[in-house]
């Protein structure tokens, strides 16, 4: 799943306490020769507050056990992003379907300015500090994901100092 992304440190679930985020779910409907049969989806997403995030979608009949599916599926999709100072190392820019993602780390006490679905994934990361734009489609599904990519496109001065095969005091004193 994260497979286009070079920096993406995958963690396993064991021994992690995660608090899991609802942030959308939606009814859906099949329509058949007999009727209508309802369902419904659940967007969630887990995490630490420490760096550690997945997200999850689940698909069932009624709410609890969509709820729960999606949890688990969150589970096997966690991954690790880089944290400093409670907000983000860089601006990043995150794309997924129709919906476009901008994050801007922000000062120390200026807090999660930022709407719904990114909001949900932000505080599951633990950043506390951070300003944010969501543009294009506001379809929970794509706003999680398009959030992701921005997170995971993330690298902190250790990834660059390790990529370009320099000491980290090179990193900053060039």
């Amino acid at each position: 799943m994260y497979k286009k992304y070079s920096n993406v440190e995958r963690v396993k679930p064991s021994g992690i306490d995660l608090k899991d985020h609802l942030v959308g779910v939606q009814r859906v409907t099949k329509v058949t020769k007999g009727g209508r049969t309802f369902g419904f989806n659940a967007v969630v997403v887990v995490g630490n507050g420490d760096g550690v995030v997945g997200h999850g979608l689940g698909k069932s009949k009624d709410v609890a056990s969509a709820i729960a599916k999606a949890i688990e599926d969150a589970k096997k999709n966690l991954v690790r992003i880089p944290i400093y100072k409670q907000t983000i190392p860089h601006e990043q820019k995150g794309k997924y379907g129709g919906a476009k993602v901008f994050l801007k780390p922000a000062s120390n006490g200026t807090g999660v300015i930022a709407g719904g679905a990114v909001r949900a994934v932000l505080e599951s990361v633990g950043v506390q500090d951070v300003l944010s734009k969501s543009q294009g489609s506001s379809n929970p599904h794509n706003v999680v994901k398009a959030t992701f990519d921005a997170l995971l496109n993330m690298r902190d001065a250790y990834a660059v100092a390790k990529q370009r095969g320099i000491s980290l005091d090179k990193v900053f004193n060039g």
